[in-house]
């Protein structure tokens, strides 16, 4: 059964991002990783990239399927999970703690669009 944290954000599209002060910690969900199966490839953007609310930054590959990332919030990349490179699977183990990409948030309102954990899983079980 896939996993809610309480405190992150949740997009439609199945991306969360963990706010540290003015950072976001962008990655898939579990419920995302669990419908994916399993990840082989990670297509992350470079650091110093721009990402913006609603657009696509990369891809997720697994066995079954690829799937377009799409940003939950606007801002500079300032870091890429460089393990995920070597071990996708990563994601498959606990997609919570290893994030996509860290950026540095422009807008912080645009939190606002997206879900908590309850309204993401609602969403989920539908």
């Amino acid at each position: 059964m896939a996993k809610f944290i309480d405190g992150l954000y949740y997009s439609e599209s199945h991306e969360y991002v963990r706010v540290e002060g003015n950072y976001g910690y962008i990655g898939i969900t579990d419920y995302a990783q669990n419908a994916l199966g399993n990840v082989v490839y990670v297509d992350m953007p470079e650091v110093d990239d721009e990402v913006t609310a609603g657009e696509e930054f990369g891809a997720v590959e697994s066995v079954k399927a690829a799937s377009d990332l799409n940003s939950p919030v606007s801002g500079t990349v300032v870091e890429v999970n460089s393990a995920l490179e070597d071990s996708p699977e990563l994601i498959n183990q606990d997609a919570f703690a290893n994030w996509i990409i860290k950026v540095e948030l422009s807008d912080k309102g645009e939190l606002d669009n997206l879900m908590d954990a309850k309204a993401y899983e609602e969403m989920c079980n539908k």
